[in-house]
């Protein structure tokens, strides 16, 4: 758009303008409607009595994501001139640059200021709140929506039934669901959505098949439930019936969904699936995104040289593909190939504050201390990125691992920022792991404050203490966990065998396969402990020190979760074929070193993906050379 157009406007008149303003936000043009934004001001059309200019402006520069501007424009414009429709659009715009507490203090500054609250205004408030799971600020606007007759209004139920869904608060999502008049697609997949997260996918099934009409949305938040819950035939299932008896072409967004419910679970299966048909259907050169979450995908699924090919086949790349494969590649140990690709990296693109926390998490895996070192002055200095509290948790963590508790508590007292749980969670794994018990005791004691129902911390400080040879704190500490009615997270180990998934739990005997997977338990304890396998009960924490309590550490240490899914994998799968396991916690030092001898005794590539990162145990050792 050039200048000269400007001159087809008799006068320069508003009315003429506010459309071209309007065409300008729905183009997206920013440059063109500053340059009118300019003009308005040197030609005082501004000032001009019932222009609206400045409302028509506001909404260019919230549209345009120029969220300074547009907060200007709206502090200029005065209240009397003010619409439901200005303060909707800076809310909007608020939450699309992730500043919901801003949208949330605009909707008070709306109700203070007497302003006319619309439905636009309530879907908004609604869409904050189930961003930040504000239930109490929700179920307040729920109120209100009451009050202003708005029930009947479907837009607002849909946004008050997510905020409820996305909150855990299926039952009042439920009920404004049964006093809806009038039900879109919409209202019934928000249902879906919810009850598929909080109830499980026998719930959300009932919900799928009783919806009146599913639309591609709907299908693929059902497939994707089953996926990511590791009931891969029912999901292959409803994809047969999407893709083949309905015809229906997935697109990006489905295809998206798909692998990273395979990434969650670890489904490799119904990811080549994914992969063969995106190739089919779209051709070589899939979407950006698509081809993005395919290498994200094979990475969490433990295929991080499969990612690799994916990501150089790439004919394009955006930072987004960069820090997929980065992340991957530092949750495999592969420090040293980040550290190498990264000057390739900013050849391509422009790194971003999620490629540091790759690389210095990529360092901080691989024991790398002199590179993460140098990345992390580097952040404002040479790439302009102000230090957020990731990257302090990252170095913090570089530093911790590497025995150096000192300097990483002396970071922690010299941040700009107050350190939260990841930082200090970090320094106290670290503790566990160099024995630092006093600063871990004072640790614990701040760790408390911030979030006193996670367990991992006491656990961890327990399991410290009985390597001091202190049982009697241990079991205390327990004992604080059991009378606050605060239950250990459980370790749970998931084997994907034969397109099905089989889930573990310490001392499981539900699987139909129990008694020959305890058969072979014992015989591959037998088998590890003639290779010079030795259980490390020490942090076994059970009352007593006599012979039979010894015996029950053992078996308590025999029947963990890793071990489970290793035999079930052995039973299960062809000689020679890998293991793929994946547990929702870290994985002990017993699992550790036993899965070790398991390598090589029975010549397997056992490939487990704990909370942190991947150990991939060959021929007797780790990747992670003992170093996690």
């Amino acid at each position: 758009m050039k200048w000269p157009i400007l001159r087809a406007f008799p006068s320069f008149s508003p009315r003429y303008l506010r459309p071209f303003i309007r065409i300008c936000a729905q183009r997206s043009a920013l440059t063109t409607g500053k340059k009118l934004h300019a003009m308005i001001l040197t030609t005082g059309l501004s000032t001009s009595e019932n222009s609206f200019l400045l409302n028509t402006l506001l909404h260019l520069y919230a549209s345009c994501g120029d969220i300074s501007s547009a907060q200007k424009l709206f502090d200029e414009i005065p209240h009397s001139s003010k619409d439901a429709a200005d303060w909707t659009s800076l809310m909007s715009s608020f939450s699309r640059q992730n500043r919901p507490h801003d949208s949330l203090l605009l909707f008070a500054q709306m109700l203070e200021k007497g302003a006319e609250i619309d439905d636009v205004a309530m879907v908004c408030l609604f869409s904050v709140c189930a961003w930040l799971r504000d239930v109490g600020v929700g179920s307040q606007g729920h109120g209100r929506v009451v009050k202003m007759g708005f029930e009947r209004r479907v837009k607002v139920c849909n946004a008050l039934m997510d905020m409820y869904g996305k909150s855990g608060m299926v039952e009042e999502m439920r009920r404004v669901f049964s006093k809806m008049k009038e039900k879109n697609v919409v209202s019934w997949t928000v249902v879906l959505d919810g009850v598929l997260k909080w109830e499980g996918v026998s719930n959300g099934r009932e919900v799928f098949d009783d919806m009146p009409h599913c639309n591609e949305v709907a299908w693929t938040i059902m497939i994707v439930g089953y996926v990511g819950n590791g009931f891969s035939k029912e999901g292959f299932l409803l994809l047969s019936q999407i893709v083949f008896h309905l015809g229906i072409k997935l697109n990006y967004i489905t295809l998206c969904s798909l692998l990273s419910a395979c990434a969650r679970s670890g489904d490799v299966a119904m990811g080549r699936w994914v992969h063969v048909y995106g190739l089919k259907m779209v051709g070589m050169e899939m979407d950006i995104m698509v081809e993005t979450a395919l290498l994200d995908m094979y990475a969490k699924c433990g295929r991080i040289d499969t990612a690799i090919k994916v990501f150089e086949c790439m004919p394009r790349r955006n930072v987004v593909s960069w820090n997929a494969l980065l992340s991957g590649l530092a949750m495999h140990g592969r420090g040293q190939l980040v550290i190498n690709m990264f000057p390739r990296m900013i050849k391509e693109v422009m790194p971003d504050d999620l490629t540091f926390i790759a690389v210095l998490s990529a360092c901080s895996h691989s024991g790398m201390i002199d590179q993460g070192s140098y990345y992390f002055n580097s952040l404002q200095s040479v790439y302009g990125i102000t230090p957020k509290i990731d990257h302090y948790a990252c170095m913090v963590d570089l530093l911790g691992r590497a025995g150096r508790l000192e300097e990483a508590e002396t970071l922690i007292n010299k941040m700009p920022i107050p350190p939260n749980e990841v930082v200090l969670g970090s320094l106290l794994g670290s503790c566990n792991s160099h024995g630092k018990l006093q600063l871990a005791e004072r640790l614990l004691q701040k760790l408390i404050l911030m979030n006193p129902c996670n367990t991992e911390y006491h656990i961890l400080l327990s399991n410290m203490y009985a390597l001091a040879g202190k049982p009697d704190k241990a079991n205390a500490l327990r004992k604080v966990l059991k009378t606050k009615g605060i239950s250990k997270v459980p370790g749970m180990s998931s084997i994907h065998v034969d397109g099905q998934l089989h889930q573990f739990s310490a001392g499981d005997k539900s699987h139909p396969k129990t008694r020959e997977i305890y058969i072979m338990l014992e015989d591959m304890i037998q088998r590890l402990q003639s290779a010079g396998y030795v259980p490390n009960l020490s942090t076994q924490v059970f009352p007593g020190d006599d012979a039979g309590v010894e015996l029950e550490k053992e078996q308590a240490l025999f029947s963990h979760s890793e071990k489970l899914a290793v035999c079930f994998g052995l039973l299960s799968t062809k000689p020679g074929k890998p293991l793929y396991i994946f547990k929702n916690i870290r994985i002990c030092r017993d699992c550790h070193s036993a899965i070790k001898f398991v390598s090589k005794i029975y010549d397997r590539e056992i490939i487990v993906r704990d909370r942190n990162r991947f150990h991939c145990f060959k021929q007797g050792s780790c990747s992670c050379s003992d170093f996690w």
